[in-house]
């Protein structure tokens, strides 16, 4: 029989069912089984994922190599099996007559040990933050870059490359070294549309870096181009390699499956979630995302369980396209990438005058990865070791934090540009664009004056010839059809007091008070 002593496995005896989960409890508790954490008040364990492919294709899932999983009997009972001997004492005839005492390692049942992790309360185990795959900027402005479980932040580092250390304060060769590498190598050759484009990207590829040491939400992230093969797919695999990345299909018309989907890749080790080429002018237009990137923590109810799950919202969320738009409330939490060829064939352009030829496959290889992240870091630690300036005079909602912080380490080493393309976002804004030309038209058809919901729709039947008299201005609903006057009145209603450009809705009540009265100002006649 094979005792602990022989094996190296520490020792641990149990007795009877209620004895076995006190001693099991507290084995746990002083650190028994290694890479064993708890998060949410349930042990998880960390460990080698197998089977991961080194090298995949920039438009393909890049999972980290380490995942963390929820302890449950069976894994408990394999992990005490590998890690501890568990033994009790049994009693048996000896030899030369009477009874003796002897070891025999035992699995505790499935019912002793479901009750050894029942507790939600864990003192002493440390805490699992999260999974992370790449270094990053500490609250304190150090730089979390040893492979493993890190106290300060409670984050796990499971680097998708092996990184040599990056020195703390980086030499100002070293820096000018990395800046050129980034923007005249690595980013020379993308079609930008102007130098916010650029400038945009860097910032977010940096995001997942700075963001512990920045505190702050981050914005959705819209990479789209006029033509197809214009690098849209190479620009978010920077990011989605270095990080790890989940790409997903776009759920379209449904707000049920896009909840669904967002809840599931949020119990995946990933940094960057894409949802990859959208079609063709897809208008991005959805309650639950504008939700999503507002928000730091989600909360919902995984498919097949009965209780919603709290987790936090630490990722870089992604879509690609080609002309997409976006409407609702994610104008103003969408930060655009925009690539204009300005071509017939992008893809036909002569990739041997290129800075870095074929880079779709030169991403893909770890050795290319490693160089791309060494180079961030260094402008990273740099911007730090300056006292980590913010831009001032840049807002931007619930993400102003971040814009400034992003601002401010693009400033810092000359990169320009950054947020000056917001205007166009708003000019992508498929709601803000129906509306404004809805107001614009009734205002030049009726000035100012006050009118029922019925009198306005009346007015956009056709005349008595079959011609439009608002020039297919009348706003519609989502499904492209005119409303009939009580949902013209609804929808009227959700937009009282809010401006289109220079104009502006307004509801009342009639002279009688018993009807909803509109009209419509505009900014020069006010």
């Amino acid at each position: 029989m094979t005792s602990g002593e022989a094996t190296g496995r520490p020792r641990v005896e149990v007795g009877s069912g209620p004895e076995t989960i006190r001693v099991l409890r507290t084995a746990l508790i002083d650190g028994l089984l290694p890479d064993t954490y708890v998060a949410g008040g349930s042990l998880v364990h960390a460990e080698q994922v197998s089977g991961a492919l080194e090298s995949v294709a920039a438009d393909e899932d890049a999972p980290l190599p380490i995942a963390a999983s929820p302890l449950t009997s069976p894994t408990l009972a394999a992990l005490l099996a590998e890690h501890a001997y568990v033994y009790r004492l049994r009693a048996r005839r000896s030899e030369i007559g009477g009874t003796e005492l002897v070891e025999e390692e035992i699995t505790p049942a499935a019912g002793t040990l479901s009750a050894v992790l029942a507790r939600k309360t864990w003192p002493g185990v440390p805490p699992l933050r999260g999974i992370i795959g790449a270094p990053v900027l500490r609250r304190d402005g150090t730089l979390l870059q040893t492979p493993g479980y890190d106290p300060a932040t409670g984050l796990y580092l499971a680097s998708r490359v092996s990184l040599p250390p990056v020195p703390e304060r980086p030499t100002p060769e070293q820096v000018a070294e990395a800046r050129s590498f980034l923007l005249d190598r690595f980013l020379r050759d993308f079609p930008w549309s102007s130098p916010a484009d650029r400038a945009n990207y860097v910032a977010l590829v940096a995001t997942p870096i700075l963001r512990h040491f920045t505190r702050s939400l981050t914005p959705f992230a819209l990479v789209d181009a006029t033509m197809p093969a214009s690098g849209k797919t190479i620009l978010t695999a920077g990011p989605g390699m270095l990080y790890g990345q989940r790409v997903m299909p776009w759920p379209v018309g449904s707000e049920e499956e896009l909840r669904k989907s967002i809840t599931a890749v949020l119990t995946e080790q990933v940094g960057v979630v894409i949802w990859d080429n959208l079609p063709e002018g897809t208008v991005i237009d959805s309650a639950i995302l504008a939700l999503l990137v507002t928000g730091g923590v989600w909360s919902d109810r995984p498919l097949g369980t009965s209780r919603n799950a709290a987790t936090v919202n630490d990722r870089l969320w992604m879509a690609t396209g080609n002309n997409l738009q976006v409407g609702g409330d994610m104008a103003s939490r969408t930060v655009r990438v925009h690539l204009d060829p300005d071509m017939p064939r992008p893809e036909a352009r002569d990739q041997s005058k290129f800075g870095i030829p074929n880079l779709d496959q030169w991403i893909t290889e770890q050795a290319n990865q490693m160089t791309v992240m060494r180079h961030l870091l260094v402008l990273v630690l740099d911007w730090t070791r300056a006292g980590a300036p913010r831009a001032g005079g840049i807002a931007m909602r619930q993400f102003t934090p971040w814009a400034q912080a992003l601002g401010g380490f693009l400033a810092h080493h000359g990169i320009d540009g950054f947020l000056l393309n917001l205007a166009d976002v708003r000019d992508i804004d498929e709601d803000e664009t129906r509306w404004r030309g809805f107001l614009a038209c009734w205002h030049d058809r009726h000035g100012g004056k006050q009118m029922t919901a019925a009198e306005l729709r009346a007015d956009g039947e056709a005349d008595g010839f079959g011609a439009d008299r608002w020039d297919g201005q009348f706003i519609t609903t989502h499904t492209g059809r005119l409303p009939n006057p009580y949902q013209l009145g609804k929808m009227l209603t959700g937009q009282n007091g809010r401006w289109r450009g220079d104009y502006v809705l307004r509801a009342g009540k009639s002279e009688r008070g018993d009807r909803a009265v509109f009209r419509v100002e505009h900014l020069s006649s006010t």
